[in-house]
């Protein structure tokens, strides 16, 4: 189902035949801190399994976001970003407020993110810091280079 919306020269959509790959790849890879040096393959293998937004300014996609989910009971937010100079802007307020705003996403149980620093921008939609952190569990690979 795709969702967007037109807000002056930008278009907010959920189209994944919009994604600039190479883009996305390029920035996750040199600019992130969570996805330094992941290949392209994994790009696409990510954005095959999950729901994907994006932000295009005339045509030129700023920002991109993703969410694995069933879309149903659970869903993770990951891999948000949106370009340097599109910053400052109140871009990634909109941004996450169209992405939850996605009928896709009603209704679920629970909905997780992690940030190292963006706290902020996420405190202000609900998102809270993890009431039982001591009850969540995480199974990291042996060796980093497989990204």
């Amino acid at each position: 189902m795709i969702y967007e919306l037109i807000d002056g020269n930008y278009t907010y959509s959920n189209n994944k035949k919009l994604l600039q790959i190479n883009n996305i790849h390029l920035f996750l890879s040199t600019k992130s801190y969570w996805a330094q040096n992941i290949t392209l393959d994994k790009v696409n293998q990510s954005i095959k399994g999950s729901l994907c937004y994006g932000i295009y300014y005339l045509n030129e996609q700023i920002a991109f976001a993703r969410v694995i989910t069933d879309k149903t009971t659970f869903a993770y937010l990951a891999d948000v970003f949106v370009i340097e100079n599109f910053r400052g802007k109140g871009i990634s307020k909109k941004f996450i407020e169209f992405i939850l705003k996605d009928k896709q996403l009603a209704n679920l149980r629970k909905f997780m993110l992690a940030t190292k620093d963006a706290h902020i921008l996420y405190l202000k939609f609900g998102f809270e810091p993890l009431k039982n952190p001591e009850i969540y569990m995480e199974l990291k690979p042996i060796e980093n280079n497989n990204l």
